[in-house]
């Protein structure tokens, strides 16, 4: 049994051998990721918003109750009245799933913004998998931050 195990494994490795990997496949950057953003994607974060986004997202992240993610998470709690910073994914395909939140987020006066790329969403909350959307809570761990976030938010004009 032993001596199949090692067969095996060398043959692996001889085929792992054979097949080149491309190793040179870069991110895409900033600009390249716009391309891929819906038509509704508006106000889109500009490349240092964004930074500052997935840097209050990952500081949220950290404390359970104070970051929602997904979309039907997201739906609850803006019908049970929470507050909060919601950040939306541009990239969303169907847009059908999620073209009402930007109305509901306006009617209840919350502040909102949209991302290029929901993988960079998902990767900054902690997940392997892209997220949708995504609701920030205030905690005085991250109040200064999250304060200029909203001001930052609430200085760009809301589409019509």
């Amino acid at each position: 049994m032993g001596k199949q195990k090692k067969e095996k494994k060398e043959d692996q490795e001889k085929d792992t051998d054979m097949v080149q990997v491309d190793t040179t496949d870069k991110e895409l950057l900033y600009e390249e990721k716009l391309k891929f953003v819906n038509a509704i994607a508006k106000p889109m974060a500009s490349r240092k918003q964004a930074k500052k986004l997935y840097k209050l997202i990952k500081k949220a992240s950290k404390h359970k109750t104070y970051l929602k993610t997904g979309l039907k998470l997201v739906q609850g709690a803006l019908r049970k009245g929470e507050r909060g910073i919601v950040i939306f994914a541009g990239d969303v395909t169907p847009i059908e799933i999620m073209c009402h939140l930007p109305a509901v987020c306006e009617e209840k006066q919350l502040s909102y913004m949209y991302i290029p790329s929901r993988d960079d969403l998902g990767t900054a909350i902690g997940t392997r998998k892209g997220a949708v959307v995504t609701l920030i809570k205030e905690h005085q761990d991250y109040k200064d931050l999250y304060d200029e976030c909203v001001s930052e938010i609430d200085k760009i004009p809301l589409p019509i």
